[in-house]
């Protein structure tokens, strides 16, 4: 738990590592007799979005680190404080023991098997809240994205989009390809409203060129 903070932003960093891969259909082969319909490369608009700007400017993603890493902090120091308070009581054992009879001895140490059991089911549990709270906006962080993209997309006639990082398969795309900023502008507002409209969270905040 002490180091669940420092993952935190590797979580979301991956959040959107499977977005925008879209396929088409392959383009006609000169002098088959194939007669299934096709489109030429020339007949593809192609963008691409490069993954880390759109992390590092795309506000709910500030938003959610910021929360996880406090979350995680809140979980951090409960979890330390309950160390602290039964590694005092085994002291306070230990520096008595001579003075007890042995079945005081062994209820002393069977109450701090107890709460030792205890404290790791706690730690155990505060693990899983915290992998349950960052699927959770996971999640939400793909559906968001996704979501936009797609009518994006649609408004200006983009086949294809691509994730563009140093995992990617795209080795270069032209500036001209690159959507990045339009992503990231239509996405911010789009969470302004939300967050102004809470129940509004269909808004895509796609507007005209």
């Amino acid at each position: 738990m002490k180091n669940a903070s420092l993952v935190l932003n590797g979580v979301l960093l991956v959040a959107v590592a499977v977005l925008y891969f879209l396929h088409f259909s392959s383009g006609k082969s000169s002098g088959s007799s194939f007669s299934g319909s096709s489109s030429t490369p020339s007949d593809l608009k192609v963008a691409y979005v490069n993954q880390d700007t759109l992390l590092k400017y795309y506000d709910f993603v500030k938003v959610n680190s910021a929360k996880l890493e406090a979350t995680a902090k809140s979980f951090d120091d409960q979890l330390v404080a309950r160390q602290s308070s039964l590694q005092k009581e085994v002291q306070a054992y230990q520096a008595g023991a001579s003075n007890l009879t042995m079945g005081q001895a062994r209820d002393i140490e069977e109450s701090l098997q107890r709460k030792g059991q205890n404290l790791q089911m706690f730690q155990q549990t505060l693990q899983q809240q915290m992998m349950e709270e960052r699927s959770r906006i996971s999640q939400e962080l793909y559906e968001k994205i996704t979501a936009y993209v797609k009518d994006y997309c649609k408004e200006r006639g983009i086949v294809v989009v691509m994730k563009y990082d140093r995992e990617s398969d795209l080795l270069f795309g032209g500036d001209s390809l690159d959507i990045s900023k339009d992503v990231i502008k239509g996405l911010n507002d789009a969470w302004k409203v939300e967050l102004q409209n809470p129940a509004k969270k269909d808004s895509t905040g796609i507007k005209g060129k």
